[in-house]
């Protein structure tokens, strides 16, 4: 098994652990599963992203609108 589905499972783990606990458990599990979504979007990004981590945009193929880049 993957490490991160591992880490997927625990996050959802936590989140189901700390529900109802009113103790800012649930809050710290909610921020994890946020922060391990960013790292995901990030290293998206960076892969089909020319422009890099800069933010930067690749100029348009022949033919291709902004709006399906």
């Amino acid at each position: 098994m993957s490490t991160d589905t591992d880490k997927h499972r625990g996050l959802l783990d936590a989140l189901r652990a700390a529900q109802g606990r009113g103790d800012g458990s649930f809050e710290q599990a909610v921020t994890a599963a946020f922060e391990h979504v960013f790292e995901h979007l990030d290293r998206l990004n960076d892969h089909v992203s020319p422009g890099g981590p800069d933010g930067g945009d690749r100029h348009l193929k022949p033919g291709e609108t902004p709006t399906l880049r």
